[in-house]
């Protein structure tokens, strides 16, 4: 799952990074036609965002119940994470889908879906018309960013993509500074060091932040 500097859990799984790398070549279905291409077995980058941006997932209850939540959607239909970042309006991930299922929609649904009624009291967005026919909570969008991994290189730039984003957005300095990151983990196991960082330009449009 995801990493909090200041707890002594990781959550991302030990030995997938490695599989992923090894990833075969893929290819990607743009958002906005809705038809999403679903291979089991590969690994698939996600953006979320919230509702109108909230700022909210990085508050400790809607932190807690989504990394619940996570927790619990894996038990029941398991994934690999292979790198996450939770910012206070969006969040972004890596996902290595198992071998005789590639159903991410579902996993996500369940995912925002549990965090939503942990958290109601603290969804502060009035409903729309339409988000109350369909009992919606005002919490997620409806819709996120799927892009499937195309090869080691691809890969390579949405991980870096993922531990440089609370640096790109203003929230600190370093990569290092930000609690929500598997950039901890990566650190742990020796495959980046605690002074890394990426100062490449990256098309926000590729990673589904607009």
């Amino acid at each position: 799952m995801f990493y909090a500097a200041e707890s002594n859990l990781s959550f991302v799984h030990s030995e997938s990074i490695l599989r992923a790398r090894r990833a075969r070549i893929l290819y990607t279905t743009p958002m906005q036609r809705y038809r999403r291409e679903k291979l089991p077995g590969a690994t698939y980058f996600f953006t979320v965002n919230t509702y109108h941006r909230q700022r909210v997932l990085t508050d400790p209850p809607l932190y807690h119940a989504l990394k619940n939540a996570i927790k619990e959607v894996k038990t029941a239909y398991p994934f690999d994470i292979e790198a996450f970042v939770l910012l206070p309006d969006h969040l972004h991930c890596v996902w290595k889908m198992p071998e005789i299922d590639a159903d991410y929609s579902v996993r996500w649904s369940l995912i925002k879906r549990k965090v939503s009624q942990q958290c109601r009291e603290h969804i502060h967005e009035r409903a729309t018309h339409s988000r109350s026919k369909r009992r919606e909570l005002n919490l997620w969008q409806r819709r996120f960013w799927e892009h499937r991994i195309r090869d080691d290189k691809d890969f390579e730039n949405h991980i870096n993509y993922i531990h440089y984003n609370p640096v790109k957005h203003g929230y600190v300095c370093n990569v290092k500074d930000w609690p929500y990151s598997s950039f901890h983990y990566y650190v742990k196991k020796g495959i980046l060091p605690l002074n890394w960082c990426s100062f490449d330009e990256f098309d926000d449009c590729a990673y589904g932040e607009v």
